[in-house]
């Protein structure tokens, strides 16, 4: 516990908090990755940024699949939309197809209330406003108690760990990183809903560099391109 601590503090001095996640990504409108599952490329995520004065509309695609001999074992496919007002989050919507199994996923803030409501396939359930989706572009992500599942809109408690300053290189490419892990704070959770993900942020940008887990098999997003 004292070293995660000592870990936020360090990584506030990093990063000014005061700068909201739409300065900080005011000059970015496309971020490209490519999925690597056990180092063979399966797919790719995307996003894209539209803005409008003080709202901030980010679009994301995530399609992939598994196959093994020509025939395809696994495929995923997300569209998702998140919609901002002043840096809050005010509305998130996402559509799964996890092997021909459809989820919907919806995100509402209600004003009068002051929270996040949401509502979907899987879980109907009010959420603090602070807790963000876990779709990781948003560097913010790092400060919260919890974030929101994307796919199924559960409430995921989480415990950041500042891992340290890292250089690393993707397509060719070579950039000064700071490296977080983040944990479920619940361990009692079934293994397959725990969080147990590396997280890699550019330091002078904040930008999403790369991410990295392991469940059945090892996976990693690549930042590929941004414009």
């Amino acid at each position: 516990m004292k070293k995660n601590f000592l870990s936020i503090i360090l990584f506030l001095f990093l990063i000014p908090s005061a700068i909201s996640h739409n300065e900080h990504y005011k000059n970015i409108n496309f971020l490209e990755y490519e999925l690597f599952r056990n180092n063979d490329s399966i797919g790719f995520h995307n996003y894209k940024f539209e803005r409008n004065g003080e709202n901030l509309k980010v679009s994301s695609i995530i399609d992939f699949k598994i196959t093994k001999l020509g025939i395809d074992l696994y495929k995923y496919y997300v569209e998702s939309t998140e919609e901002y007002k002043s840096d809050q989050l005010i509305k998130y919507y996402a559509y799964t197809d996890q092997n021909k199994k459809i989820k919907k996923t919806y995100i509402d803030y209600n004003e009068e209330k002051d929270v996040l409501v949401v509502s979907g396939t899987e879980n109907q359930l009010e959420s603090p406003k602070e807790y963000p989706v876990g779709t990781w572009w948003n560097h913010e992500i790092i400060q919260a108690k919890a974030q929101l599942s994307g796919i199924s809109g559960r409430i995921i408690e989480q415990t950041v760990t500042f891992i340290g300053k890292e250089e690393i290189k993707l397509f060719d490419k070579t950039y000064n990183a700071l490296h977080f892990n983040f944990k479920s704070s619940d361990e009692t959770l079934p293994e397959n809903k725990r969080l147990n993900t590396d997280i890699w942020y550019e330091e002078e940008t904040n930008i999403w560099l790369k991410a990295s887990f392991d469940k059945t098999g090892h996976w990693e997003y690549r930042l590929k391109s941004y414009k």
